[in-house]
């Protein structure tokens, strides 16, 4: 069954559109179940109807044209229960509507499956039979396995055919319909630009299809990659002959072989003709050949799927080195990719980044965040996006609603021009408040400092009325480097921020790795990274990183009018906090020893796991702040890895259980006449700043983009309202509630503006 599942998806991953995928899971099924009869039916969100689309074994001229209501018939009882119909008599249900055009009076048994996609009812998967009986288990386990893996694929093919459409279509009217994506909101605003695909080095799959002008210059590259990866497998096979049988030997022969242009070699080159970028020609090539071994019935043939990917991996490695830096990013760049590295980021000039959209990530990954932090419009986890036909295609990334719409039409452009110019407005009108104190009008001061990770933060930040530093993550620095930075070079970049925001307190997180940041020098391979080696346990495994990083940030400290403070991440243990503090004291007293004239930093703990929140009166005892980390806070509470756009939904700043430990953590540091700040992006949140300055948080740390707004909040509602609100909600228990019940608050203030609600329809997905 396993082969046959395999095999199916595969063949409709590959189809070029949806009538293609349909039409190879309709006689695919029905081949593999020996029915008579496989159909599938697709619902119509505009019509409210489910349109008979494809089938094998009923008439096919009623394809396309015969629909039913969303809850006539059987397969209407399918979609509205969302769960498998199995019937011996079909025609003796009270929901049995009989469709003379399609012809299917001769059928009793009916087994319908519906086919879901992130909740939503895509469509049904019917297959019948003239004898009356009813589908065993068997057969019904293997529609449903087969329907429960088509819904993503059917959802590519929908897209991908749309796009194909628009692109091969000549028409200058500029009002072809797109298609939407729908992912998380990464970074709020908007961005219009056109697509600049990033993907990873000698990875078939990422690489996206890309039209040349020069065909003789990319045939003279694809034949030189050809030749050095040949030379490559030749050289490989003599040093391997001492070691083979001559049977085994011959098998670096036939792999040579295989890019003789009566071959793969030709087919590419064909493609190339055509007027396709080699990689992207090899790409197709190489994985038709993949997908062909792939199904094949031999188990042997099927094992040569694995020789052609990595011939093909071979030769895209040459043209990738042979390319160079050659990509060329427009004034309005919208980078997309299968999932977005820091590396990738920076490697487009800041001037020409419009917007970000990645496949994979949440909006609280580390690009995500990075972007907030530069005000770069960015979408995350749109996974039903083309990633391959996006290349050079123009986009528009809605980063309030968390959509990319492909191909937009004019009115849809003229509408995000007009949220562009509303934004800018919005924007403008709260520059006065940057000089002005962050307070209640009744007199209560609550501290609105900056999240940073690189130096060009910094005149953001100052800009905007930024009154210190919540969280330095160190790791960019670390990011950015093929090694590990030395004690010295580290103590250059720390003095360089201290200076730029002295006299205001820096607050320093020592090295945050693990989890989704990782060192390429030094990695780190778990299978579940997030509850793995990372954060202040890393460091403590190796005290010579924690040791140099810390002398590098007193050492940095020397001289400067200001305030260092120490944060340690990670914390889930008073051991941790214990051992941390020995070996930060050894770092002073050395420095002391050493004749450096500097005070002691203040150190601090970040509260990210539920333990933290639990010890956190023990743990206050020892340091001298608290500051919250509320993105992995709420991770750890709720289950939910903030990466995985599968439960984003899930992942819900106000739930009850989170509010409670906020409020928690506030009174533990309060207890000890100790600050307590929250650096999350919670802390950003216009909806959460009411609750939080009520809980009496002493200060909110946040990406520079959101510091006027969050002022603007502070400086328009009471301290006496914002207590009674905090108390309304610490009694509901429904995270949805309290988030409307939030924004109702912000309505009702004046400040419904900060919602965003402007109001641009989205087109349905095509």
């Amino acid at each position: 069954m396993l082969d046959i599942l395999s095999r199916i998806t595969q063949e409709v991953n590959s189809a070029r559109d949806l009538d293609a995928a349909l039409s190879i899971i309709v006689k695919r099924t029905q081949a593999a179940m020996g029915t008579q009869v496989c159909s599938v039916y697709l619902l119509d969100e505009e019509t409210n109807q489910y349109l008979f689309m494809a089938t094998q074994g009923l008439n096919q001229s009623a394809v396309g044209k015969v629909s039913l209501g969303v809850s006539e018939g059987l397969v209407g009882l399918v979609g509205e229960r969302a769960e498998t119909i199995n019937l011996d008599d079909a025609p003796s249900h009270p929901n049995y509507r009989y469709v003379e055009e399609i012809g299917e009076d001769p059928f009793h048994s009916f087994l319908g499956v519906p086919m879901i996609h992130h909740r939503k009812v895509l469509g049904v998967l019917v297959v019948q039979q003239r004898e009356a009986r009813r589908f065993d288990e068997t057969e019904e386990s293997f529609l449903i396995t087969l329907s429960s893996q088509l819904a993503i694929h059917i959802v590519h093919a929908q897209a991908t055919g749309t796009i194909h459409h628009i692109r091969d279509r000549k028409s200058a009217s500029g009002n072809v319909q797109g298609a939407s994506f729908v992912g998380s909101p990464g970074a709020p605003g908007i961005a219009i630009g056109n697509a600049v695909v990033m993907f990873p080095p000698a990875e078939l799959h990422t690489v996206p299809e890309r039209l040349i002008e020069d065909v003789e210059a990319e045939m003279a590259t694809f034949q030189s990659a050809l030749e050095e990866t040949r030379a490559e497998i030749n050289l490989l096979g003599k040093k391997m002959a001492d070691q083979l049988r001559p049977a085994e030997s011959a098998l670096f022969e036939a792999y040579s072989k295989m890019l003789d242009d009566d071959v793969l070699g030709a087919e590419v080159t064909a493609r190339i003709e055509q007027g396709y970028w080699a990689q992207s020609a090899l790409r197709t090539v190489v994985e038709g050949h993949i997908d062909q071994f792939e199904m094949m019935e031999d188990s042997y043939l099927r094992e040569k799927a694995s020789d052609v990917r990595d011939l093909g991996q071979r030769v895209l490695a040459k043209l990738q080195q042979s390319e160079g830096s050659s990509i060329k990013y427009s004034e309005s760049t919208v980078l997309v990719g299968e999932e977005l590295t820091l590396a990738m980021f920076m490697a487009v000039p800041r001037d020409n980044l419009a917007g970000l959209v990645a496949r994979k990530g949440s909006a609280n990954s580390h690009v995500a965040i990075l972007a907030r932090a530069m005000g770069i419009p960015t979408v995350i986890g749109a996974e039903d996006l083309p990633i391959s036909l996006m290349d050079d295609q123009p986009l528009i990334v809605d980063g309030f609603q968390g959509a990319v719409l492909s191909h937009p039409t004019r009115e849809q452009t003229r509408q995000y021009e007009r949220v562009m110019r509303e934004e800018a407005l919005l924007v403008e009108g709260l520059d006065d408040l940057n000089s002005e104190p962050s307070e209640t009008p009744d007199g209560h001061r609550i501290k609105l400092w900056v999240n940073t990770g690189l130096l060009p933060d910094v005149t953001r930040s100052l800009d905007r009325g930024a009154e210190g530093v919540g969280l330095y993550r160190t790791e960019f620095n670390f990011m950015m480097q093929d090694r590990f930075p030395t004690e010295e070079e580290q103590r250059i970049i720390y003095r360089d921020h201290l200076l730029a925001f002295a006299p205001r307190p820096v607050t320093m997180r020592t090295l945050d790795i693990g989890g989704d940041k990782t060192l390429s020098y030094f990695p780190i391979n778990e299978e579940n990274p997030f509850l793995g080696w990372r954060g202040i346990r890393v460091t403590l495994d190796h005290p010579e990183i924690f040791l140099a990083q810390v002398r590098a940030m007193i050492r940095a400290y020397e001289g400067i009018d200001g305030h260092l403070r120490i944060m340690l991440p990670m914390i889930s243990s008073i051991t941790e906090v214990d051992e941390a503090l020995r070996l930060i004291n050894q770092c002073y007293r050395e420095i002391i020893e050493e004749g450096i004239e500097v005070e002691m930093p203040d150190v601090g703990v970040m509260i990210e796991v539920p333990a933290a929140v639990y010890q956190a009166e023990d743990i206050i005892k020892r340091v001298d702040f608290l500051s919250v980390g509320s993105n992995d806070l709420i991770q750890y509470m709720l289950a939910v890895d903030r990466n995985n756009a599968q439960v984003a939904a899930l992942y819900q700043d106000f739930h009850p259980a989170v509010l409670q430990a906020l409020n928690y953590v506030v009174k533990a540091a309060h207890s000890q006449q100790k600050k307590a700040s929250i650096c999350g992006e919670l802390a950003g949140n216009p909806s959460a700043t009411i609750l939080l300055m009520a809980m009496g948080y002493d200060t909110l740390s946040m990406s520079s983009t959101n510091l006027p707004i969050i002022k603007w909040v502070v400086r328009s509602v009471k301290m006496t309202h914002a207590k009674k609100v905090l108390r309304k909600v610490l009694s509901m228990d429904n995270a949805h509630l309290i988030k409307n019940y939030m924004d109702d608050q912000l309505r009702q203030a004046g400040l419904g503006r900060v919602l965003r609600e402007h109001g641009v329809k989205q087109p349905s997905a095509s």
